[in-house]
């Protein structure tokens, strides 16, 4: 169903796959972009590693509704504000990625702002079950 591709004429990383194809009769699920904000409406966090922990805590939860994982993961869109570090976020993502599963494919877009003044990072994913 899911083929994660690496072709030689390109970089191979651990961290994100180059492409996946994905064939057959499948599920999408597409989880709109998440912020550090619990039900509540509570912004966590005031530094890019607590903020993507519950980032990541909220796509987890989109996930878990649809009876996915993050292992089923494909495709994942980081946005961070310009001046923070992307390291402690990729700390956080690897506490909650499964290490056997093939890392989905990545694009980090460094941005001014985003919608309210305390978000840092914000992620949207595409899942196939």
């Amino acid at each position: 169903m899911k083929t994660h591709m690496n072709p030689d004429t390109l970089f191979k990383s651990p961290a994100f796959s180059q492409a996946v194809v994905v064939e057959g009769p499948a599920r999408t699920i597409y989880v709109g972009g998440q912020n550090a904000v619990t039900a509540s409406g509570e912004v966590v966090g005031d530094n890019v590693l607590d903020q993507t922990r519950q980032v990541l805590r909220n796509i987890q939860a989109a996930l878990d509704a649809a009876g996915a994982t993050f292992a089923d993961l494909v495709s994942l869109t980081i946005a961070v504000v310009e001046g923070h570090s992307l390291e402690d976020g990729y700390g956080a993502f690897a506490e909650v990625a499964d290490p056997s599963a093939e890392p989905p494919a990545i694009t980090v877009l460094v941005v001014s702002s985003l919608a309210h003044p305390g978000f840092l990072v914000e992620m949207s994913a595409i899942a196939v079950r």
